[in-house]
Formats: structure tokens, sequence, C-alpha cells
């Protein structure tokens, strides 16, 4: 886990517990913005079950590009070029798989 990551991550934490904390002030200026009431019209509008069913669908689907695939096929990490062999050293930029 990066630093980056882990500075993301507190910074997050630190954000919800003021959040849960002042978690009465935050509903009563939501409600007085009217936040409510958009809210419930964009779920009956656009979040109907067959689109909470795609949505899913599409985040387990989601593959990284650069996902490990079994077999003989392999990539560089560095230029992405297809390595067939199991050399160490890729025949496209040079560098150490």
């Amino acid at each position: 886990m990066s630093l980056m990551i882990r500075k993301i991550i507190v910074l997050g934490l630190i954000g919800a517990v003021f959040l849960v904390a002042n978690v009465l002030v935050v509903a009563k200026w939501v409600a007085e913005q009217g936040l409510t009431e958009k809210a419930n019209w964009l779920r009956e509008e656009f979040l109907t079950g067959t689109a909470i069913a795609v949505i899913a669908l599409l985040l387990i689907l989601l593959v990284s590009p650069r996902a490990k695939t079994g077999g003989l096929v392999r990539r560089c990490p560095v230029c992405d070029h297809v390595l067939l062999s199991r050399g160490s050293y890729c025949s496209g930029c040079g560098s150490k798989v």
C-alpha cells in the first residue's frame, strides 16, 4: 500500500469521524437545503432495480487490462509488450521481467 493511499484513508477516516460527530447538524442542513426531496426524485426516476442490477454487474465484470492470464502469454510491466517465452527479459524494451 503506497503512502498516498494511506494518506487518503486517514483523511477519509478523519472526515467520517467529523461527519458522525456532527450528524444532527448535517441532517438539519440537508433538510433546510431541500436535498432530501431532490434525492428522492432522483432515486425514483433513475435508480430502478434494473439500473442497479446493470451497475452491479458492470462493477463485477470490470477487470484490470493488465490482469494476470494463465498460460504462456504474459505482458511486460514496463512497455506492455506480449511475452510469449519464459525469458527473463522483454524483447520490446529490454527490461527485466
